[in-house]
């Protein structure tokens, strides 16, 4: 299977945000890429197999890993032996949901920082107070949106 040169372009740039974001290794992140920009249908094993000219081996792996992180979904055809793989329904719903989990760690450590500086270090609360206020209402603004977002997201689902 033949890509186009903005397809590849946009498969990398694509996986390389995946690696950073998602955590996931080169291989995986550009499969991933990969089935976020190919239709609804999905492709065969063979055909990520001859698109990403990695071996078979080394495409199971990172399919695997997707597979378990609930990245991506198979299905089979009647009469046809082959998987077929797609991204998850909802994997955008997936990707919201860790963004909040980690929001919200990072926001009880900034609670903390701010809390601590206050009662131990008053002079340098008092001086840097406006900074880690600030990020920790930007942290705030990000949960409620992304909570907003994800409510929207379910409403979409439960229309289907």
């Amino acid at each position: 299977m033949e890509l186009s040169i903005k397809k590849k372009t946009l498969i990398e740039d694509v996986g390389v945000l995946l690696e950073e974001r998602a955590n996931l290794s080169p291989l995986s992140s550009r499969i991933y890429a990969l089935l976020i920009l190919s239709s609804y249908d999905g492709m065969s094993f063979e055909a990520i197999v001859t698109t990403m000219q990695a071996s078979k081996s080394s495409i199971s792996s990172s399919i695997n890993v997707l597979l378990q992180l609930h990245y991506i979904d198979y299905y089979t055809k009647p009469g046809d032996r082959k998987r077929y793989f797609k991204t998850s329904q909802f994997y955008i719903k997936n990707t919201m949901e860790r963004q909040i989990r980690l929001i919200e760690k990072e926001l009880t450590i900034v609670q903390k920082i701010n809390n601590f500086n206050k009662e131990n270090n008053p002079e340098k609360f008092k001086n840097e107070k406006s900074l880690g206020i600030l990020f920790q209402e930007h942290l705030e603004n990000q949960r409620i949106k992304i909570n907003e977002t994800l409510k929207e997201i379910t409403q979409f689902e439960k229309q289907d």
